[in-house]
């Protein structure tokens, strides 16, 4: 007899894509509407699988969908994270289908949040339902999915903060990660954090006609560029003084554990079409993924950007720049290094603006925990192979603050690929990524609980 997860598989697709085609990227005020459609959606979700207390909480932007079953409170309690808004889709041109038409093919999802974060979030949900149908819950659940997370989620510590009760628990639990590959599970373990600003660099007045003024002036988008490329030295070492007065340094020993992944540069470069790798000189792919900072320009724009030419010096140009950071590096004190440094290298003809957008720390959680264990368990039991603990060269920043305000360490039970496309045109989540996170998150469940209680 067919279980009730390969029973009710179409559907369960059916109402992700459902959700898929609301539009929810909380960076473009235009799509607020679309923001709170779905959250209402998930609301209704949350009710349909059999959570208590359900409500859409408010904060001073998009609210947090909460929901909870409370079986037994002498037993142990998951809390589960998510985030229910999107990445920006642009540039739409880039795109095979349009963002928010979902498609699925080559057992692939394709739509903005299929897999970051919507998609992995809905197995949560599903995996609820499936647990209801098939001997009900092994221990005490709350889940609680913000609508911020891609602009910093930055009225949710404020949240955590103030409903410390309602959130107590146990362990956190989140899948807004990914794994090595269908045939290779794999579980994070690490993050790195993350300091993210906006420069401005301002020249004359207004635009100058680059024949009458050029070579006498300051052009504001040369100078950007010249000191962005200062930022890196020949060895694509960062530049700024001070910068890695805290990195974590790993022994001889860490670092070969830390290449035992599998991992192939060739397959690599293939799969993003690049000719060869590029990095911080000494160290491997997966070390300058997993335990380096690294700086990198996310856009740079000004002057003219049209058809056609128009001859003129800009009056201001801009970049986004954010660094990542690793243990024991602080997002507060990179971000004040960033800033003293890129002011200060400006030239005399011009005036320099940092504003600091926003920041999360870098985190490592156990391995030999129990709910990791629980994890790592599950995996094995659903994949027939034990998962590699990895470290994920992304950021999560409410990881440490989940660990500081709740005093929670957090299992990244994450089914995404890196070949997925998150943030890029064409995302996608497997078929398969999808239906197996339905199918092991029980078994997390059910082996945490019994591992709780003895």
């Amino acid at each position: 007899m067919a279980s009730y997860l390969e029973q009710n598989q179409q559907r369960f697709l059916t109402e992700l894509i459902d959700w898929l085609r609301i539009p929810s990227v909380s960076a473009d005020p235009k799509f607020h509407g679309d923001v709170l459609r779905a959250a209402e959606y998930l609301k209704a979700r949350f009710e349909e699988v059999g959570l208590e207390n359900v409500e859409l909480c408010p904060t001073a932007g998009n609210p947090i969908v909460y929901g909870e079953k409370i079986i037994d409170p002498a037993l142990p309690t998951v809390l589960v994270y998510g985030h229910y808004d999107v990445q920006p889709a642009d540039p739409y041109e880039l795109w095979d289908s349009p963002p928010f038409e979902p498609v699925i093919k080559d057992e692939k999802i394709y739509a903005r949040g299929a897999c970051d974060d919507k998609g992995q979030v809905y197995m949560h949900v599903k995996a609820l339902e499936v647990m209801n149908q098939e001997g009900g819950l092994p221990c005490n659940i709350k889940v609680m999915i913000e609508g911020e997370e891609e602009i910093g989620s930055n009225n949710l510590g404020i949240f955590v903060r103030a409903n410390k009760e309602k959130l107590k628990a146990d362990v956190i639990l989140i899948s807004d990660t990914g794994m090595l590959a269908n045939d290779e599970p794999s579980i994070e373990v690490g993050l790195r954090g993350l300091s993210y600003h906006e420069v401005e660099v301002t020249g004359p007045n207004r635009d100058l006609h680059s024949g009458l003024y050029g070579g006498a002036v300051a052009n504001p988008i040369n100078v950007l560029c010249k000191m962005i490329a200062s930022l890196h030295d020949e060895n694509n070492h960062i530049t700024i003084p001070e910068f890695y007065n805290n990195v974590a340094v790993l022994t001889d020993e860490e670092r070969a554990e830390l290449n035992r992944v599998p991992h192939s540069d060739d397959e690599f470069k293939k799969s993003i079409g690049l000719p060869d790798t590029y990095g911080e000189k000494g160290y491997t792919t997966v070390e300058r993924i997993g335990i380096r900072p690294t700086l990198d320009v996310n856009g740079i724009w000004g002057g003219y950007t049209g058809e056609g030419a128009k001859t003129v010096i800009a009056s201001k140009a801009y970049a986004k720049i954010s660094m990542r950071l690793v243990p024991h590096q602080t997002s507060d004190e990179i971000t004040a290094l960033f800033q003293q440094h890129f002011e200060s290298i400006a030239p005399s003809g011009v005036t320099v603006v940092v504003k600091p957008h926003h920041g999360g720390e870098p985190v490592v959680t156990p391995t030999d925990s129990v709910a990791y264990k629980a994890a790592a368990d599950a995996m094995e039991t659903t994949f027939g192979k034990r998962p590699i603990p990895t470290r994920g060269g992304g950021s999560i920043p409410i990881v440490a603050m989940f660990k500081s305000e709740l005093g929670l360490d957090t299992v990244l039970l994450g089914f995404g690929l890196d070949s997925d496309a998150i943030h890029s045109p064409n995302e996608h989540y497997g078929v398969f990524n999808f239906l197996k996170g339905i199918e092991t998150i029980p078994h997390f469940y059910r082996n945490y609980a019994a591992a709780v209680q003895g």
